[in-house]
């Protein structure tokens, strides 16, 4: 017994040494592999990361230069900013059309920090700008002479390129760095040009991964199309002696990108760059060589700590491991397990990976190797015969996965289950796994010839859609398509029914829709009701809160017969012209500056019904309407305590009347009169009326004097009037009224 305890721990002994022994000269060699190779290695690292960022940079300028040259080609399209440009004197209402329509470019592309107009035949450089100067400014006037000077010389820059400058406008102590980018019209002209429209960005905005964003260590720096060195962030000459300026030169002259260790005023740096991009310029970082070792030493010490850890852990799960090897029975048959669940889910992702490649027409189609791979993953299915697609997709997807995202794989499953248990029925099924909120059904040939009618396929579809939200609580909806019996079409039988999915938006949640039905026009075709949007705008002006949900229910009805991008965009352009209506109506002050709200907050791939975006907009529309009425009934209120205070002030005054009271106040007394009747319920002339009986009252009660003067002394001018309006209030002459007082 005692031999056999030796035997089995010189054999433990062995498995646990011969473990550990392997596992101290793996982590040996592979430290000292990367000891030997780490400095080169980080160094490639830190060049890889400062090119991802300055390629970054560099995609950066290239899409805002885009955007400018958009911008400008729509500026030139505008017919109030064209008169502008072309009319040496347009008149005060083009140029007011023309500014506002600047401001509004302006507004809703907040990177820009000013637009300039100018046409050579006008005293006037028009200017729209976020700060500094702004409006119509004569060339003597304006504080940015640079861009004068850009404009003499336009022909020595290429158009819609970045031209990286500074200037300062007046009263201001800091200098603005913006690229300009410059578009002319000069044809038919040598040495002048026609017009030109300059578009400035904040550097803030374009090169926000070259400055302050970027927590990296080091400068960076721009080479632009010129081969003039400039500082990233504030597009200053860079501060390099002959030395730093023959290092970027070398740079320059090579067309490549890459890295170098070189010396600049006695410091070691390393100096990554980019290639010339689209618009030839260039991208430099220069990062002190010293920082970057300690760096590497920080990492050098964590990876020996690292290491030590994983060699105790080792040592540690080597003992462990070596004991559980005395325990084979128990560990075979867990493995054994644990290799058929394995393979079940490898088979199933193969499964699904071939069906999904089928559908996607990602998997190549040749009849005997398909044949033979769906035999092979024991799909019986034949695509020779009549197939069709069911499309389950669920409903509010946004929110179920935010309730029960982390379920979701599971819900999946689920949803596959009771499918193809139910379809499994009346045909032969298989599953397919698609998007995350959306699985496929593919039903081929029928059991039952009573399944080939469309009336009994939607109503076995409703079964599965009962089924789904009475176990799964998961509202879906379904599209499927029509038959078909070639597998070459499958792709295209797919993309119909993904394509006709979108129209739950027009058929609502829960929907079960027949793709071959859904007719798809050229989206092309869609042009937006801009009749319809003006009548809309005109009517939220005007207060007509009904006519605007009218037209905005209109604008959406109309894109049922257009593909959903139709309503997507119709959706967009409502949400765009909705929050300028309520800058215009801030900008005017006709709502309360402190309770300004964002009207359209929902993104339009969470709209997923018709109704939902009626309400949507309704909802809009009303608290648009609400802020308007608040400001106007707090205005209104004010000017009610004002008459009040009027008329209890200077009652005595015979000359006190609507007129007057409208007159003081500079309103028309029609609308004074109006308003007042509105909020209180009576005329102005019954309250006048009524202070000064009130008046005469008190006098009456507490002097001796008679009742003409009294009247005179309340405002009445004939004691006749005086005695009729005393009569109607207390139902008793003056002098009644004071002897039953007296008594």
């Amino acid at each position: 017994m005692r031999l056999k305890d030796n035997k089995k721990w010189g054999v433990y002994a062995k498995l646990v040494l011969g473990i550990v022994l392997c596992t101290v000269i793996t982590i040996t060699v592979s430290s000292t592999i990367l000891f030997i190779n780490f400095n080169r290695i980080a160094l490639k690292q830190d060049y890889q990361s400062d090119l991802r960022d300055l390629t970054q940079t560099s995609r950066e300028v290239i899409n805002m230069t885009d955007s400018a040259q958009s911008l400008t080609f729509q500026l030139y399209r505008n017919n109030n900013i064209t008169k502008l440009m072309f009319y040496p004197e347009p008149s005060i209402y083009d140029s007011i059309a023309a500014m506002n329509e600047l401001t509004n470019y302006l507004t809703s592309m907040p990177f820009i920090e000013s637009i300039y107009v100018y046409n050579p035949e006008s005293k006037y450089v028009y200017i729209a700008a976020n700060s500094g100067q702004n409006g119509l400014l004569t060339k003597q006037e304006l504080s940015d002479k640079g861009i004068l000077d850009l404009l003499e010389h336009y022909r020595e820059y290429t158009p819609f390129t970045p031209i990286p400058r500074t200037y300062k406008n007046d009263g201001e102590s800091d200098a603005k760095s913006v690229y300009t980018y410059l578009g002319y019209d000069s044809i038919g002209k040598k040495d002048s040009l026609n017009s030109a429209i300059i578009v400035n960005i904040s550097v803030s905005w374009i090169n926000k991964d070259i400055a302050g964003g970027n927590q990296r260590l080091g400068s960076t720096y721009i080479i632009d199309n010129r081969g003039e060195l400039l500082s990233g962030n504030n597009l200053s000459p860079a501060p390099f002696t002959d030395e730093g300026t023959q290092t970027i030169q070398d740079i320059t002259n090579s067309s490549l990108e890459g890295y170098s260790i070189n010396r600049i005023d006695d410091k070691k740096y390393l100096i990554s760059y980019t290639k010339p991009d689209a618009l030839e310029w260039r991208y430099v970082r220069v990062t002190p060589y010293e920082q970057v070792t300690r760096n590497l030493r920080d990492i050098l010490s964590t990876t020996l700590l690292i290491t030590l850890v994983i060699l105790i852990i080792g040592v540690i799960a080597s003992w462990l491991l070596s004991r559980r090897l005395y325990v084979p029975f128990g560990l075979i048959a867990t493995q054994m397990q644990s290799l058929e669940t394995a393979n079940r889910n490898n088979i199933y992702t193969l499964r699904q990976h071939l069906l999904r490649g089928l559908v996607m027409g990602n998997e190549p189609i040749n009849l005997k190797s398909l044949r033979a791979k769906l035999s092979q993953m024991n799909i019986s299915f034949d695509f020779q015969k009549p197939y069709r697609l069911v499309l389950l997709k669920i409903d509010r997807f946004q929110k179920f996965s935010i309730l029960r995202g982390a379920d979701l794989k599971a819900y999946r499953y689920a949803m596959m289950n009771i499918g193809s248990e139910l379809g499994m029925q009346y045909y032969t099924v298989e599953c397919v796994e698609m998007e995350e909120d959306a699985i496929l059904l593919i039903f081929g040939e029928s059991r039952d010839l009573a399944m080939e009618d469309e009336e009994a396929l939607q109503l076995l579809l409703r079964q599965i859609q009962l089924a789904i939200e009475e176990h799964l609580h998961i509202g879906i909806s379904l599209i499927y398509s029509a038959q078909d019996q070639q597998v070459l079409h499958l792709k295209g039988l797919y993309k119909q029914v993904e394509a006709a999915s979108g129209h739950r938006f027009f058929q609502g949640l829960g929907a079960i829709i027949n793709a071959q039905e859904i007719g798809l026009a050229d989206s092309k075709a869609y042009l937006f009701p801009v009749d319809k949007e003006k009548r809309m705008i005109e009517a939220l002006m005007a207060g007509k809160t009904e006519e605007a949900k009218i037209c905005v229910k209109e604008i959406m009805e109309g894109t049922v017969v257009y593909p959903i991008g139709a309503a997507q965009s119709a959706i967009a352009r409502l949400g765009i012209t909705l929050n300028n209506v309520l800058y215009t109506f801030h900008k005017n002050k006709l709502i309360d500056p402190d309770a300004v709200p964002i009207l359209i907050t929902s993104a339009v791939d969470e709209l997923e019904t018709m109704e939902e975006v009626n309400e949507a907009f309704q909802s809009a529309i009303e608290q648009l309407h609400g802020l308007i009425v608040e400001k106007r009934n707090n205005k209104q209120e004010d000017l009610i305590r004002k008459i009040n205070g009027i008329v209890e002030e200077k009652y005595a005054d015979p000359n006190l009347s609507l007129n007057a009271i409208a007159q003081e106040l500079d309103l028309s007394p029609s609308h004074l009169g109006r308003i007042y009747k509105h909020m209180t319920m009576e005329t102005l002339v019954d309250v006048v009326n009524r202070t000064r009986v009130e008046k005469s009252a008190e006098l009456l009660n507490r002097t001796t004097e008679s009742v003409s003067e009294i009247a005179e002394k309340t405002g009445f001018t004939n004691t006749s009037y005086f005695y009729r309006m005393f009569k109607k209030y207390y139902g008793l002459t003056p002098n009644d009224y004071r002897k039953k007082k007296i008594d």
